[in-house]
């Protein structure tokens, strides 16, 4: 069953491109006729047969409604021939025939009918000539109209224009400096760079320097809170103790002249020893005594 199926179809198909071949062959033969030449030969292929198949259809297709726009033309020219012939018969009985009209009359129709064909009116009554009319001035208007804005459009874009070649050659001189001034600045650059690197290496001593300070004062018992005044205080004690102990440093550089007497030279300098000792305790508790109090 499946075989005779089969063979039905491949029989349907065949039949099928059978009549499209011969529909192309006719109508390739037309067409060709129609110009005088015979059809070329080429192979029939599947491809080719769809293909001037779809193109006979739509010529067809074309050829038929350009038929009908003829045939409807053509009727239409008729109609026009036996209106003009009324008109001629009708002109001629009122004694208007075109051989009778003197040339300056018939030149002046002809301009009145040139006019309604560029006006595209069907008659040349006064009415459709004053529309048509309107209907230019109108036209007219909106065009004038269309023109105006186009103008000013075009002037702001030339103004626009200008201005971005203003600024285009603006920007095009400052880069021009820009690219003259980078060898200036990239020298400032590699010397600022130098520079920064030494200023780095002060930093560094300083904040080293500034620490060994900072452990120095600490070592000594100075701590931020001691005023300017206190220290000017400690600096007075400081000189009144000078003053105490420069008699005894003159007494005891006097010593140097003293006669060979060791005994007595030594309980001398034994005694301003302790004189100096008692100096130098007084000092101390002083500078005690201050740093306390500032506490």
């Amino acid at each position: 069953m499946s075989d005779l199926g089969d063979h039905s179809v491949n029989e349907g198909k065949s039949g099928f491109d059978s009549t499209r071949i011969a529909e192309v062959k006719a109508w390739l033969v037309s067409q060709f006729e129609s110009v005088g030449k015979d059809v070329p030969d080429f192979e029939y292929t599947t491809r080719s047969i769809s293909h001037l198949h779809s193109l006979a259809t739509i010529s067809q297709a074309k050829t038929q409604a350009a038929g009908i726009v003829a045939s409807d033309l053509r009727q239409k020219a008729m109609e026009y021939r036996s209106q003009a012939a009324r008109i001629r018969e009708i002109l001629q009985s009122v004694g208007l025939a075109q051989e009778g009209l003197p040339p300056n009359a018939v030149t002046s129709v002809q301009v009145v009918a040139n006019v309604a064909n560029l006006l595209n009116i069907r008659d040349t009554e006064m009415s459709s000539f004053l529309v048509a009319m309107a209907d230019i001035s109108l036209r007219k208007s909106g065009v004038e109209e269309k023109r105006a804005n186009v103008q000013k459009e075009s002037k702001v874009l030339l103004d626009y224009t200008r201005k971005a070649i203003s600024r285009l050659t603006y920007l095009k001189r400052t880069l021009g400096q820009l690219e003259d001034d980078v060898a200036t600045c990239e020298g400032q650059m590699n010397h600022w760079k130098t520079n920064l690197t030494i200023m780095l290496s002060k930093e560094r001593q300083y904040l080293q320097q500034f620490s060994n300070y900072k452990a120095l004062l600490n070592l000594v018992g100075y701590t931020s809170d001691i005023s300017h005044g206190e220290l000017v205080e400690m600096d007075e004690h400081r000189k009144e103790l000078e003053k105490k102990t420069k008699p005894i440093m003159d007494t005891l550089r006097s010593y140097q002249d003293l006669p060979p007497d060791k005994a007595l030279a030594a309980l001398a300098i034994e005694e301003k020893r302790r004189q100096y000792a008692a100096a130098e305790k007084y000092l101390e508790e002083v500078l005690h005594s201050a740093l306390a109090t500032s506490e």
